[in-house]
């Protein structure tokens, strides 16, 4: 399996809840997201999909999975290799709990980068998250590219790889210095204009862990539906779709572009002494 296989606990009463898992073959849809492809998930009208950028930092990570866990939510994690050696119980706990583990480079680099640069940066990536789970089995063939920063040759170095480069169908902002209202404003305003898609959040802000009960109540009081993706694999086929399913409207203009989403703190790994590990 490539997804954990822990037992949801028993869901609330009135928890959002997963509405239905969405098996996807990389090499078949190599990139998705309307923001910079031609290509996004297939969803049906008031379906979405949540994923985090940048984690795990136990402090919010562990926060973030508390609130999804209150509404039987799983979502897609996009992890940075440094941050996984310097936390692996958090790589293990965010796919006990049965969420989609995925890369999000090794270093974080916020630049273009030569497509030798971008493969260290890439396997380091995968493998730091595979030695951190124990299981080379564990970890999706996901990827999206630090900033956004979409770059051709990264693309089909991917593609090439059998990964599935993934950008986003809207943003909520939540890296720039706005509150976690604002943050929970734009990330509802925006889905109302799409109807659908993938939300990039981050797992290591304060506001984003703030804002997120409110994101997931106003997604339940609208009548929005939480996808979780997860790839094919010999035992689990792919959801049977069709060509136009897959076929991206464009995303309404947001505020704030991706290539000006910040890059993630530095010296994480220097201070790994301040998060002990729990027992």
């Amino acid at each position: 399996m490539l997804i954990g296989t822990a037992e949801a606990e028993q869901c609330p009463p009135g928890a959002l809840g997963v509405s239905r898992t969405l098996v996807v073959d990389p090499n078949e849809h190599p990139r998705v997201g309307s923001m910079q492809y031609p290509e996004t998930l297939p969803l049906n009208d008031h379906e979405v999909v949540l994923t985090f950028d940048d984690g795990p930092l136990p402090r919010y990570t562990n926060r973030v999975l508390e609130t999804l866990a209150s509404e039987c939510v799983k979502a897609t994690f996009f992890m940075v290799g440094q941050m996984a050696r310097a936390y692996p119980w958090m790589v293990r706990r965010v796919y006990d709990e049965g969420h989609t583990v995925a890369n999000h480079t090794q270093n974080h680099p916020v630049r273009k980068m030569s497509v030798t640069q971008a493969a260290r940066e890439i396997e380091e990536g995968f493998a730091s998250l595979r030695e951190a789970i124990g299981d080379p089995q564990a970890v999706s063939p996901f990827f999206r590219i630090p900033g956004l920063l979409r770059q051709k040759s990264v693309e089909q170095y991917l593609a090439a790889h059998g990964d599935m480069t993934w950008s986003a169908d809207f943003l909520a902002d939540d890296w720039t210095r706005i509150n976690n209202s604002e943050v929970a404003r734009r990330a509802i305003s925006r889905i109302e204009a799409r109807g659908k898609g993938i939300l990039l959040l981050h797992d290591i802000h304060p506001r984003t862990v703030l804002a997120l009960p409110e994101i997931l109540n106003e997604f339940k009081s609208r009548g929005y539906k939480i996808v979780h993706v997860v790839p094919a694999a010999a035992d689990r086929p792919k959801t049977a779709t069709s060509a136009q399913q897959w076929v991206a409207r464009p995303t309404p203009e947001q505020h704030t572009s991706p290539s000006q989403m910040r890059p993630l703190r530095q010296g994480i790994s220097r201070r790994r002494g301040q998060e002990p590990e729990p027992k």
